[in-house]
């Protein structure tokens, strides 16, 4: 069972949520990072959205994501998050191994975290966005 099995903290791992323009909106793009000097395995990523929307509960489908490897001090691309899914809460849990030790956490852009106001430098990616670790 799940609460048989010791998660360590995460440390070193992040999402991140950059914007890019195209055709006059704001997209944004979001990838794992791996800051970390070693590469984590066996990578899933679970998405959802959810929150309200002119007064009506909005929830997005789950998807799931699976990544092999993401190599020592990498991004990896997860999805675009479109102008509509701005305003809702957007979940990311992650799941991974480093070595023979899995790792969990649950990182959230809470629905007035993606704005232009709260960038910052990304040094990973050398690029402006939102990073939570």
């Amino acid at each position: 069972m799940k609460k048989d099995i010791d998660f360590p903290k995460v440390k070193g791992v992040g999402v991140c949520a950059i914007p890019k323009e195209s055709d006059g909106q704001t997209f944004w793009h979001v990838s794992l990072l791996n800051m970390l000097k070693e590469p984590i395995d066996n990578v899933l990523v679970s998405t959802k959205g959810y929150g309200k929307q002119k007064d009506e509960v909005v929830k997005t489908s789950e998807l799931r994501h699976f990544f092999e490897k993401v190599e020592a001090e990498s991004p990896q691309p997860i999805e675009v998050v479109p102008n509509e899914l701005v305003g809702l809460a957007n979940q990311y849990w992650v799941s991974f191994y480093i070595g023979r030790k899995i790792y969990d956490k649950k990182f959230i852009f809470l629905p007035d975290t993606l704005l232009e106001k709260n960038l910052t430098k990304i040094e990973l990616l050398d690029d402006q966005g939102i990073l939570i670790i």
